[in-house]
């Protein structure tokens, strides 16, 4: 599965040409190595997706093509979630 349609199916990014910018701009790395929008996934993949201000990092569980919204957060599992600075107080 292509990494800008998993982004967007899993919820991760709400739409996929955000999702397509954001791994354009070399924000998002697959298993250590910088993705593209096109770059495909696998299940047990790790992802890094730096978000200006935080950092997230997903182990791929799943790939489906729909999901209903309760059931996103089983395609993925959030390894960490770092800050740079952390506004919330």
């Amino acid at each position: 599965m292509r990494l800008d349609k998993f982004l967007k199916v899993a919820r991760i990014i709400k739409r996929r040409p955000v999702a397509k910018q954001i791994s354009d701009q070399k924000r998002i790395s697959i298993n250590g190595k910088t993705a593209k929008s096109s770059s495909e996934v696998a299940v047990g993949d790790t992802l890094v997706i730096n978000f200006g201000n935080k950092t997230l990092t997903v182990k791929v569980r799943d790939l489906k093509d729909t999901t209903k919204k309760n059931e996103a957060e089983e395609l993925y599992e959030i390894i960490s979630e770092d800050y740079k600075e952390d506004y919330r107080m």
